[in-house]
């Protein structure tokens, strides 16, 4: 079994496209389309296992959509397991539009999944992950799935000793943090939501991460800033690292690459979990997600990219 088990309850088949403006109106002509695996804990793994990482991807899935999210992660030799499900996996698409760089992206809101099919996944996703060190989950939630499913999955990574990494927002995120995980990754603005105020300052969204941190919401908060690059708060210290000079393609999966990095990181260091191997892999994360700019669509980063990057990346203390 796999040292890193990701999940992802809405996945999709990622298209991509480009054209030389967006209009409306009018008929824009596009490039062949390229398809790539979609969903947050998807895209973790692949970025995961590129980097050395021991993992295995656990996706919910049917339909004919289904059938083709399996054949691509096949093809690119993906360690991962298809939940059967009977309604059809979603599909989403992004226009790159040429003469702006610009990405235009359509995300489809997926299936509404019956309560069996999504028990029965939570089942096997337990069974299979029994063995697993880190847990990701990571992605938005299907139609009908509960708010409290995240805070189930966290219990249960309680019970059994698991570190679980959470790449959600809204209340289903809320959920989970009050029962507690080892790691959360928000987004600025998905902070500010929990938050319910502005945090326009790096004073302001320290202190936001560090009071989640004496809650006991989570052990590690990776804040995602953007183009200001990210911060990463533990109980042992915090850390700024502002965004890598790359040459910009897309922003598509930037995110996930930063957490499968991250990941593929602590599973090389394990069992430790000091400050230097968080460095490490806040390095990292930094790097993969930067990697992932220069690439169109959902093809996420390549090895070489990131070892390349990975000595650009600059980490600075912030107070106590």
């Amino acid at each position: 079994m796999a040292h890193i088990t990701t999940l992802t309850l809405n996945p999709s088949v990622d298209l991509l496209t480009t054209t030389p403006q967006v209009m409306d109106a009018h008929k824009m002509r596009c490039t062949s389309p390229l398809y790539h695996p979609g969903g947050g804990g998807i895209n973790v793994a692949r970025v995961a296992h590129r980097l050395g990482g021991d993992v295995e991807a656990l996706w919910l899935g049917g339909g004919h959509a289904g059938d083709q999210l399996n054949t691509l992660l096949d093809d690119e030799q993906m360690p991962h397991l298809r939940l059967e499900a009977e309604q059809e996996t979603r599909q989403s698409f992004s226009v790159h539009e040429t003469s702006t760089a610009r990405d235009y992206r359509f995300v489809l809101p997926g299936p509404s999944l019956e309560p069996q099919a999504l028990a029965k996944g939570l089942q096997t996703f337990y069974q299979q992950a029994t063995a697993s060190r880190i847990w990701v989950v990571s992605g938005s939630l299907p139609g009908g799935a509960p708010e409290s499913i995240y805070s189930e999955i966290a219990r249960k990574a309680q019970a059994q000793g698991k570190k679980l990494i959470l790449d959600a927002s809204g209340p289903a995120l809320l959920a989970a943090m009050h029962v507690g995980v080892f790691m959360v990754k928000p987004s600025l603005r998905e902070m500010e939501e929990i938050a319910g105020h502005a945090l326009p300052t790096t004073a302001m969204r320290l202190a936001q991460a560090r009071h989640w941190l004496t809650q006991g919401h989570c052990h590690i908060v990776a804040l995602s800033l953007g183009a200001e690059g990210a911060m990463l708060v533990t109980q042992q210290g915090a850390w700024l690292a502002p965004s890598l000079s790359v040459t910009v393609r897309s922003t598509i999966g930037a995110g996930d690459s930063f957490v499968g990095g991250f990941v593929a990181a602590l599973d090389m260091s394990y069992p430790a979990t000091d400050a230097s191997v968080l460095l490490l892999a806040f390095r990292q994360a930094m790097a993969a997600s930067a990697a992932a700019l220069t690439s169109l669509g959902t093809a996420l980063c390549q090895p070489q990219d990131v070892a390349d990057l990975l000595g650009d990346v600059q980490i600075s203390s912030l107070p106590r």
